[in-house]
């Protein structure tokens, strides 16, 4: 741990460490050990340009998407400026009704006021690799330090990209707090960023975000298929247009590292910073007078970052990192055998899954749960998003899996509410039930194709289940990239399918291969979201068949190195004392509580040395704010807050119990204020709708945890 003393102010503690570092030498200034240069850095005036806006400001960030000069070769500044744009409006609710430049957002001081204009940010932006040598992980690593930090009170802030993101990836989340502190920002895309491999014209992204012949790209590419041009070219022989993701395709299973990673930026930011501002040796060299004995260190993010900000404290054996606050983190604990889960008196049956275990089960009974009237009946997603052929599809998933002996029920009716009851049996909770629809259509099927391939660390060319990834036409069958959405998908993609036209495309359809939404399945003769790829995904997990019989042969293998793979990214709830506050929305569907932020928080008290660790749990919150910013599209703003800002708020306690000593808050239950009104034109986001995480919450709200039970209020 930190020497800096919890009780004492923390400015005066860090210039008092500051000053006794620099009595006796300190060592030289070392590029950590595992990052590959060359170091590239740029500065920004915070007019032109700047760190967390790309020049775009408050206005820009909230208003149309920027135009490239030529779309079909955009410059490095302009896919890093879009790149901005996207990755900040995916995380949050981008609109001011939503919260936007009133609850949060670059105008918005560290205090909560709207004191800053526009939010621009002036400062310096540092790259580097992550990287064996080989250039197959190629992990970005990059250091945004503003020129408002002060080495006298030096602070780090970790922002791992959230999903499958690029490196721009929590720039809107960890990035925004930590910059407005005045602290570094240590980025990471965590080796599963926004990596593509176009196959058919064999090009690839580098790290600036322009395409390049992956031959002269060579080890600057941020990923491309191990794959001799011979099996490229097989594989297109096979099946035209098809292209690599690096998450999905790396043949790396990079989750099991995002811990490692994060660390690695950490060490990175500590280096750019003694570069900057370190003593000057006799050597010429600068010193590490900045280092872990005197920098507050915070390990930050949402979702798969906030995830690896777990894993990283976990593993953190140097003392980096003194706090920790994550939102609805990607947290998979181990051995979670002898605990239990009360919501108020009722047992959770499932909980603490696997995200692949969850996952598979959701993508073969979410389609057909979305049709129960609590689910809202198919007609919760808009006609332009959801058109009359899914909703045909997800009648015919229920069909089929009845008729396969998966699903109860005579009717149509009955079917759908077995299908929601059994999602709920497996530890989804009720408060989730509006949102299966839309996370079917936007996230379920294709997270299972990512993780399954990158667990059991296949490749492109296994087509594993019978998925690919591809452009599709209006048919769903296979077509060639737009030339456009090639040159632009650095700063529009997310990592994983649908992304700038990448489509998850099952090559096993009836008919050929088809936009898994279309395609029919051989086995049930059915447009059915392909059935049968989902049902061999499932088995991936299990171990068995639809019949529930073991596998055997190549089926059996491939089940195997699933499982190994889920088994190395698990983690321990061993936070090696430091002080971490967990915050996550209770109608979260997409990773849902009881499988990650309960059963992790559950797994850290259970451990015996939980003491500092504290869980935040919000009702009417989910996974996806910027959705809540689609309105009418989606409905979800008449319905839901923006977790984001208990985000914010949960940095603001650990900031300050790092820098005062003010106690964390207790574990608690956040009762939120939905919006209400229509679809589209809910009323703006007010205090009262989302009320404080409180120093002092009533007995009626505190989350507990005793003899092995962890009891959430109703």
């Amino acid at each position: 741990m930190k020497q800096t003393p919890r009780s004492m102010s923390w400015p005066a503690a860090a210039a008092g460490l500051l000053w006794a570092a620099s009595a006796t030498a300190a060592p030289a200034n070392v590029l950590p050990a595992g990052v590959r240069g060359p170091v590239t850095q740029a500065s920004y005036d915070g007019v032109a340009d700047d760190l967390l806006t790309a020049g775009l400001g408050k206005t820009g960030l909230m208003g149309a998407t920027p135009a490239f000069a030529d779309p079909l070769h955009p410059t490095p500044a302009e896919l890093r400026r879009n790149a901005i744009y996207v990755n900040y409006r995916a995380l949050v609710d981008y609109t001011a009704a939503g919260g936007m430049g009133v609850f949060y957002g670059p105008n918005i001081d560290a205090d909560g006021h709207d004191t800053l204009g526009e939010g621009k940010v002036a400062g310096s932006e540092s790259f580097a690799w992550a990287d064996d040598g080989s250039g197959r992980e190629n992990v970005t690593l990059m250091v945004q330090v503003p020129a408002s930090f002060d080495p006298a009170r030096p602070c780090i802030v970790s922002a791992t990209s959230s999903g499958s993101r690029g490196i721009y990836g929590a720039i809107g989340t960890a990035g925004e707090w930590g910059l407005k502190r005045g602290c570094a920002v240590a980025y990471t895309d965590k080796g599963s960023g926004n990596g593509l491999h176009e196959l058919t014209s064999d090009s690839v992204t580098k790290r600036d975000g322009t395409l390049a012949d992956a031959d002269a790209a060579g080890s600057e590419a941020l990923f491309r298929a191990p794959l001799a041009d011979a099996e490229r070219e097989a594989l297109l022989a096979q099946a035209p247009y098809r292209v690599a993701y690096k998450h999905a395709h790396s043949k790396l299973n990079p989750e099991a590292d995002w811990g490692r990673h994060t660390l690695q930026a950490l060490r990175f930011a500590f280096w750019v910073l003694n570069e900057r501002y370190g003593k000057t040796g006799q050597d010429g060299r600068h010193e590490a007078t900045l280092n872990a004995r005197n920098t507050i260190v915070i390990a930050s993010s949402v979702s798969n970052g906030g995830g690896a900000a777990l894993a990283a404290a976990e593993q953190d054996r140097e003392g980096l990192i003194d706090g920790v606050a994550v939102s609805e983190p990607n947290a998979q604990p181990r051995l979670l055998q002898g605990l239990a889960i009360r919501e108020g008196d009722t047992p959770v049956a499932s909980f603490g899954r696997p995200l692949a275990d969850y996952f598979s089960y959701a993508s073969l009974y979410q389609p057909c749960a979305l049709l129960a009237p609590a689910a809202g009946g198919g007609s919760a997603v808009a006609a332009a998003l959801w058109p009359a052929a899914f909703t045909a599809s997800a009648q015919n998933r229920c069909t089929a899996l009845a008729a396969k002996g998966l699903l109860a029920g005579a009717t149509l009716a009955e079917q759908a509410a077995d299908a929601l009851a059994r999602l709920h049996a497996y530890g989804w909770p009720t408060d989730a039930d509006f949102l299966h629809q839309s996370h079917y259509r936007f996230a379920t099927n294709a997270i299972v194709t990512t993780y399954t391939n990158a667990y059991g660390r296949f490749g492109v060319e296994d087509r594993l289940c019978g998925f690919t990834l591809a452009n599709t036409d209006a048919a769903g069958a296979p077509a060639p990239q737009s030339a456009t959405a090639l040159a632009s998908i650095f700063s529009t993609g997310n990592g994983v399918p649908p992304t700038t036209g990448v489509n998850l495309v099952y090559d096993a359809a009836v008919g050929g291969p088809r936009l898994d939404f279309l395609a029919v399945s051989p086995s049930t003769g059915l447009a059915d979201f392909a059935l049968d790829g989902a049902l061999c995904q499932r088995s991936l997990v299990s171990g068995r068949d639809a019949a529930g019989r073991l596998l055997t042969g190549s089926a059996r293998e491939a089940a195997s190195r699933v499982r190994h793979g889920v088994a190395e990214v698990k983690l321990d709830g061993r936070l090696r004392g430091k002080p971490v506050l967990i915050v996550a929305g209770r109608s979260d569907a997409l990773l849902p509580v009881n499988h990650t932020a309960r059963a992790y928080f559950a797994k850290t008290q259970a451990n015996g040395r939980g003491e500092q660790v504290r869980y935040v749990e919000v009702t009417n919150a989910q996974h996806f704010d910027g959705f809540i910013a689609l309105g009418a599209l989606l409905g979800y703003d008449t319905r839901f807050v923006p977790l984001h800002v208990y985000f914010n708020r949960a940095l603001d306690a650990m900031w300050a119990h790092l820098t005062q000593g003010t106690p964390l808050p207790p574990s608690q239950l956040v009762r939120t204020v939905p919006r209400g009104g229509s679809s589209g034109a809910a009323p703006a986001l007010a205090p009262a709708n989302v009320p404080p995480i409180l120093a002092a919450p009533a007995e009626a709200d505190r989350i507990v945890f005793g003899d092995g039970t962890l009891v959430v209020p109703k």
